[in-house]
């Protein structure tokens, strides 16, 4: 067995512990938990924390239940949150849950071993549970008072919480107390915003069974400016979903994360010795320029999250804007679907094919026929032609009054480069 607890020591991994956690998980091999709610189709990149708990878990040798909350998500988690959830239809919750628990196969080991993973939903036991039964046999054991102590509760007090929202804690509490009964559970993980539903769990569990149960929540990620990690500049999700957060764009946000916080990355998500780790770090302070830990991060975080063939893809994305060598061909052979990914944040210029063809310079397409938004004037476009600052789908543009009747990738787009960082694509439409 590895040292789970000193290993998330060093990755900055634990927030708030129940003592005597460590010396349990030394005894031999646990059984521990992370709950998912499925409040979306798709897990995000926040997720991954706990979901990296439970593979630095199993990676220890002790055994990892993934549970989806198809029960605890009718009702909303209150952690975090401002004001009530919205509630989903049944037929949403299920579609969720689904894919989530697709989604949650691909990051842990549910094959082999005594510690192979189990995935399991919380719908299969409350479906059938009383209300009644509920109140008798759970509620009796948790005072109001315990309940209202609970910062996910206090701060809700202010601005309202419902009676529904006031009681989650005691549905995950019981979570917990069911998995102990039946599949010998001892130990709940989590975000940190979660400590008030976990040591619910624990407490039920020893007023229940007079037995000890234990809780490790690890720290939320956050941005320098206190933000979320995980959330673009506009505050969408970076989704694991391919669908909704493409291998690219999930690429290029690890790409740019900033040097105050990459090396903190770089524990949590990373697989590799601590002394490897150590390594790479003190590499890459030494030359940040070459932002090694960011590449190493994004390479990694995206295979883990997609697979390699869809990094190696996203790569070769990133480095037709970004790469001084990328090639035509590079360019070329990128799918249509690839083109609009890499070419989602610059700006876009339509023209149509009848006006394309009677087009009779570079010059004229720069400026008049893409209604100046590429060069001010024919003027600019000649003198920035000239100057050497002019690529059209990765070749250089040396001549203002050639006849623009290049190639069109996929019979519709040119990629236009001015400068080193300026791009513009021009869409032909019938």
């Amino acid at each position: 067995m590895k040292d789970f607890i000193a290993s998330l020591y060093w990755r900055g991994m634990i927030h708030d512990m129940v003592p005597g956690t460590a010396a349990h998980l030394n005894e031999g091999m646990a059984i521990g938990y992370v709950g998912f709610d499925p409040s979306a189709p798709s897990l995000h990149l926040g997720n991954l924390v706990p979901i990296m708990l439970l593979k630095h878990f199993q990676e220890a040798g002790h055994k990892p239940i993934a549970l989806v909350g198809g029960a605890t998500g009718m009702i909303g988690d209150p952690s975090g949150r401002s004001k009530e959830r919205v509630f989903l239809t049944e037929e949403v919750l299920r579609y969720n849950e689904a894919s989530i628990a697709k989604q949650l196969e691909k990051f842990l080991d549910f094959s082999t071993g005594p510690n192979k993973a189990i995935l399991l939903n919380n719908f299969d036991w409350f479906k059938d549970c009383s209300f009644l039964g509920f109140l008798r046999d759970i509620g009796k054991h948790i005072s109001v008072g315990y309940m209202m102590a609970k910062d996910s509760v206090k701060k809700r007090i202010e601005t309202g919480i419902s009676y529904t929202e006031f009681a989650y804690q005691l549905l995950q509490g019981y979570d917990f107390y069911h998995l102990h009964l039946h599949k010998n559970v001892t130990l709940q993980m989590g975000g940190s915003d979660q400590w008030g539903n976990l040591t619910t769990g624990v407490e039920l569990i020893r007023k229940k069974s007079q037995c000890h149960a234990f809780a490790i929540t690890a720290p939320l990620l956050t941005r320098s400016d206190g933000t979320k990690f995980g959330k673009t500049d506009a505050g969408t999700n970076i989704w694991l979903d391919p669908a909704q957060t493409s291998p690219y764009e999930l690429y290029q946000f690890l790409l740019n994360s900033g040097d105050h916080e990459v090396e903190k990355l770089i524990k949590i998500f990373s697989f590799a010795k601590k002394e490897e780790v150590e390594a790479l770090i003190l590499t890459h302070q030494s030359k940040p320029e070459t932002r090694l830990l960011q590449q190493t991060l994004a390479k990694m975080v995206t295979s883990m999250v997609h697979s390699e063939a869809a990094c190696r893809q996203a790569i070769i994305c990133s480095n037709i804007l970004f790469s001084h060598t990328a090639s035509t061909d590079a360019l070329c052979a990128l799918s249509e679907e690839d083109i609009l990914r890499v070419c989602a944040t610059i700006p876009k210029v339509h023209i149509t094919r009848i006006a394309l063809s009677a087009i009779d310079s570079v010059v004229s397409l720069l400026s008049v026929a893409t209604k100046n938004c590429i060069m001010a004037s024919k003027s600019e476009a000649r003198r920035v032609i000239t100057s050497g600052g002019i690529k059209v789908n990765k070749v250089l543009i040396t001549d203002p009054y050639q006849k623009p009747d290049f190639i069109l990738l996929h019979n519709r787009y040119l990629l236009v480069q001015k400068g080193k960082k300026n791009y513009y694509l021009i869409v032909v439409v019938e």
